[in-house]
Order: structure tokens, then C-alpha cells, then sequence
């Protein structure tokens, strides 16, 4: 297998000329900021390459990655993988604390990060960035190498070097053992507390499997364009040798500008909270020329979802507000990305049966596991009749985006993953689509956030006052959750209800416990999994032969009151 840079260059062999990276900036977001060919692509990813190892970047270095995608971002990103090193995503708005184990646990050599973001966390923009509620990590601090892009800033570390002025012209190729294809190649943390954050860890080999499958996701072909701020459809935009159209700013904050760039493309690829905003301006008559009728308005040829559940009441909405773009959704993990992927006609005509998931793409293996169904009780009666008969199981998947495994396994020497146990409880229909019908495992997904609520419940039971604690997610349309705390009194019966365990619990908001608790809430959790909504039960309904708390029964009790949550 070839290094995915070797491909890139193979690319810019055949194509020197043709436009890879188009940035667009200005005020409006739609005047062009920088356009970069194939040919200029691979001489500043190798010369930037070289730089780096002239720097003292080493093979399996970590490089801590803080760079919204720009052509000096892509750039670097790959060529750090050129190089030899490693990408790690660790996400700035998280909490200083997690950040600080996540760092401790990734252990990078090098730290390649925005000068804006150096000087709003170290210089003197903080003052300014707290106000506004941003605890950001002292970037300037961290005991690593510094890289920064954009013009100098107060703040940028003394020594950090300009990622734009790394290196020396003319291809610099990477030694054979720089290039293998099983070092480890990108890092992500996804989930888990302070005392145990949990990353995943993908190889240059499963890092090409990934983009692969992408490419099989946007039907991508040579001079199509793709217009999206997400890395794992640009960058197969630009392998199959097609333009990478790069927003000015993230979609759901310039949704209007979104809306006029993205049109006529031939892909793009957003998460369901960018759809919902996207959907919004055009239905609202912006966005498009045309500032009349939403049916008027124009979007991609192809519109891939993606990133977390998508709902058919989404896609209802998407194919009437663009009728003319096929819309597609995307499933699959960080884990192993992407799994499966089906149309919104299929997906909304499959719903009485269940989630439609789609085929899977193609490598990627599925495997039922009926054995692991440990939360059939809280399959939808709806959803499948009879669990047993439809070979409902544990869905678990293979295939070339598999990851390597995660990040403390691996350091600690274990064995790299063979499989992925997804979590989610499904079952294969005639045609071999897969179709879910519940979790196996508790997880709520809010925004591109995996909540485990088993992390944090113990902690939450420890407050004062408290006697047990249920988080639960309250789906809403866009296919995004709502996170909801339930707890309990210790000795005492919650306003207004009973403690009868045979009744159904009476669920009430503003008490005075549940004002207590949401005032101690961030002593105890990460930002990522705090609740939009504390709410206090009289006890919490239990199910099954193992008597686990009844989280369907909770989320059709507290959706009432999570209607009054912000979006």
C-alpha cells in the first residue's frame, strides 16, 4: 500500500496546474482568498516536510494539531504525516482540566496551533476570551516544540517557528522508514473524564482506508468540486483529483455564506447541526440570489450527513428545501469510518422498520453478535417485533478504516483492534442493509460529543444530597440530543410526588434539589457532558431481568421539560 502523501503527489504529477485547495474569505465569505494548485500542494507539503525534520521532528512524534482547515493547515497536516509524525486532535474549548490530561496522555513532542489561538489564550486577548466565557488552555505554556500559522501575535511563545517559512525548496523525499504505512498517524480524543480520557488512534494505512471509503461516500471524480470544512471529504476530494472549496468560516457560524458557496458543487459533507442551520437561511429566502421562495434555492449535486445520528425528519426537510440534491447519510464511528451509507428516499421509506443505516461500503465486514444483546428491553416495541426472529445483536464491524486501537491500550503495549463493537443493537434486512434498533451500551451524542453517562453518573451520586442520578439524551429534530440530569433525594421525596416504586416517578424541574445540583454540576463534569437540564424524580423506573434504569421510559418523562431547553 502507498503512503496517502505518494498518492497525493502521484495527483500533482499528472495535474500540476488544476486548482487542489480554494480558499474563501472577505467579509461576505464568498471573495477567493488564496488558490493553490497541485503542483504548489506537493512542493509546500514536501518542503514544509523537510522542514520539519530539519526542526528535529522525528518519526511517532506527536504533533498537538489546533488549526481550523486552511491551505497552511492542510499543508501542514500533511506534511507532518510525510514526515513521519503524528496528528492529535485535542479540542481547546474543553475544560483546562481534561485538556491537561488529554496532553497527558497523548505526550506531544510538538504543538502547531493558530497565533490568534496563542494570543486568546496566552496573550492579550485572554483577558478578553474569559469574559466571553472562553477557559481556554495557556497554549504558550506547554512544555513542547511551537508551530504557528498567520502573521505573528502576542502571545506566540518565544523560539515557535512560522509554519509558512519551515523548510527549503525543492522535494526532500521521506526515508522508507518515515513513510510506513502502520506508524501511527492521527489521534482523537473523543470521550472520557480527566482520569481517563479515551482517543483514538488511526495508522497512515487506515487513515488511506478511510479517505477511500469517503471517496465511495461522494461518488468523487476528477475536477468535481467539493465544498466543505470537513478534512475527511476534502482531502478525498483532492486524492480523486477534484477541488477542495474551503468556507470562510465554519457553516453553522456564516450559515448565508455557506449557503452561496456550496451551491452548484458537486459535494459536500456536514454534520446535522450544520444542515439544520443551512436549511434555516434558505428556507428564511437567504443565502441565494434569488431572496424569494425557499424553492428556489440551490445546493450541491451530492449533500452527505454525517458526524452523528441523522434523522428522517431531517432528511424530509433537506430533500424539500433542496430537491435537487441527493442527500445521503453517512454512518459510521471514529472508530471506523465511514461503515455504511444510504439515501434519504431509502432511508425515509425504510423508517417503520427502524433506523436504516444503509449497505455497507465497500471492505467494511459486518458481523451480528445476538450473543451480546444485553439491552434488548429497550428496543422500541415499534422499531422491531420481535428481536429474536429479525437476528437482532451487537453490530460489529471490520474493515480498511478499522482503527489501530486506543491510545492507553496501545501505549501500554496491548494488541492492536480487530473489530469495533459499535454499541448499537441491529440486525441485517433481505437485502443486507443494516438497520438499528437500539444501544446496546448507554452513550448520548450532543453536537460531535460522545457522552458516556456510566463516566459520570458515580460522580454525580456522590453530591450532597443526592441518592442516584440518570443522565439521558431527548432526541430533537435535527438528529442532535439534549442532555438531561435526573436525580433523586436522599431520604426524602421529591416535590409534589410519591415514593411509590410501583407508580410511574413524577419528574419536575426548579426544585430545590435540582437547583442545588445544577449549581455543582461543573465541580464534577467535563464541559462536554454537562446537562442543558436538571430535573428531580421521585425514583427512577428500572427494566429488564437486570433491573438497569429504564432510560426510555426517563427520556418520554423529561421530553416535556427539555422543550424548554436552549437549542
Amino acid at each position: 500500500m502507498r503512503h496517502l502523501v505518494d498518492e497525493l503527489l502521484g495527483v500533482a504529477r499528472s495535474t500540476p496546474d488544476v486548482v487542489a485547495l480554494r480558499w474563501f474569505g472577505g467579509r461576505d465569505g464568498g471573495r477567493v482568498r488564496e488558490e493553490v494548485t497541485f503542483g504548489g500542494l506537493a512542493e509546500r507539503v514536501e518542503r514544509t516536510a523537510a522542514g520539519l525534520r530539519a526542526q528535529g521532528l522525528e518519526p511517532g512524534d506527536r504533533v498537538l494539531f489546533s488549526i481550523r482547515p486552511r491551505p497552511e493547515g492542510v499543508v501542514l497536516c500533511l506534511a507532518v504525516l510525510r514526515a513521519g509524525g503524528a496528528v492529535v486532535f485535542v479540542d481547546p474549548g474543553s475544560t483546562p482540566e481534561l485538556f491537561a490530561a488529554r496532553i497527558a496522555a497523548a505526550r506531544p513532542r510538538w504543538a502547531a496551533t493558530e497565533a490568534l489561538l496563542y494570543a486568546a489564550s496566552s496573550g492579550p486577548l485572554r483577558g478578553i476570551a474569559r469574559a466571553r466565557g472562553l477557559l481556554l488552555p495557556d497554549y504558550g505554556r506547554l512544555p513542547v516544540r511551537h508551530l504557528y500559522t498567520g502573521p505573528w501575535l502576542p502571545g506566540v511563545p518565544r523560539g515557535a517557528r512560522r509554519v509558512a517559512r519551515l523548510g527549503v525548496p525543492g522535494p526532500s523525499r521521506a526515508p522508507e522508514e518515515v513513510a510506513e504505512v502502520d506508524r501511527e498517524a492521527l489521534v482523537v480524543f473523543t470521550s472520557g473524564t480527566t482520569s481517563d480520557p479515551k482517543a483514538v488512534v488511526h495508522t497512515v494505512r487506515t487513515l488511506g482506508g478511510m479517505l477511500d471509503l469517503f471517496a465511495q461516500v461522494g461518488e468523487l471524480k476528477p475536477g468535481q468540486r467539493a465544498h466543505t470544512d470537513q478534512m475527511f471529504l476534502g482531502l478525498p476530494a483532492i486524492m480523486a483529483g477534484g477541488t477542495w472549496e474551503i468556507p470562510a468560516r465554519a457553516p453553522k457560524d456564516a450559515p448565508d455564506a455557506f449557503a452561496r458557496g456550496v451551491a452548484g458543487a458537486d459535494s459536500s459533507f456536514l454534520v446535522p447541526a450544520d444542515v439544520t442551520a443551512l436549511l434555516d437561511v434558505l428556507e428564511a429566502g437567504h443565502g441565494t440570489e434569488d431572496t424569494g421562495a425557499a424553492a428556489s434555492a440551490a445546493g450541491p449535486a451530492v449533500l452527505a450527513v454525517g458526524a452523528a445520528p441523522v434523522t428522517v425528519a431531517l432528511l424530509e426537510r433537506g430533500r424539500r428545501v433542496l430537491p435537487g440534491t441527493r442527500w445521503l447519510a453517512v454512518y459510521g464511528a471514529t472508530e471506523i469510518l465511514p461503515a455504511a451509507v444510504t439515501s434519504a428516499d431509502e432511508k425515509i421509506a425504510a423508517a417503520a422498520a427502524g433506523d436504516l443505516v444503509g449497505r455497507p461500503l465497500g471492505g467494511i465486514g459486518v458481523r451480528i453478535d445476538t450473543a451480546a444483546r444485553e439491552a434488548v428491553d429497550q428496543v422500541d416495541p415499534k422499531d422491531v417485533v420481535d428481536p429474536d426472529e429479525r437476528g437482532v445483536g451487537e453490530l460489529v464491524l471490520t474493515g480498511p478504516s478499522l482503527m489501530a486501537g486506543y491510545l492507553s491500550d496501545l501505549d501500554a503495549g496491548g494488541a492492536r483492534a480487530i473489530e469495533h463493537r459499535t454499541g448499537d443493537l441491529a440486525y441485517q434486512d433481505a437485502e443486507g442493509r443494516i438497520v438499528l434498533v437500539g444501544r446496546n451500551r448507554d452513550m448520548i451524542i450532543r453536537g460531535t460529543v460522545n457522552i458516556y453517562p456510566g463516566l459520570f453518573e458515580p460522580r454525580l451520586r456522590e453530591l450532597p444530597g443526592v441518592a442516584d442520578a440518570v443522565l439521558v439524551g431527548v432526541p430533537v429534530p435535527d438528529g442532535d440530543e439534549r442532555v438531561v440530569l435526573v436525580v433523586t433525594a436522599e431520604g426524602a421525596t421529591a416535590a409534589g410526588g410519591t415514593r411509590d416504586a410501583g407508580a410511574a416517578p413524577v419528574v419536575r424541574a426548579g426544585t430545590e434539589l435540582a437547583r442545588a445540583v445544577t449549581d455543582q454540576v461543573g465541580q464534577v463534569l467535563d464541559h462536554g457532558a454537562l446537562p442543558d437540564l436538571v430535573v428531580e424524580a421521585t425514583h427512577v423506573p428500572v427494566a429488564g431481568r437486570s433491573r438497569k434504569p429504564d432510560r426510555r421510559a426517563l427520556v418520554d418523562l423529561v421530553s416535556p421539560l427539555a422543550g424548554t431547553v436552549r437549542a
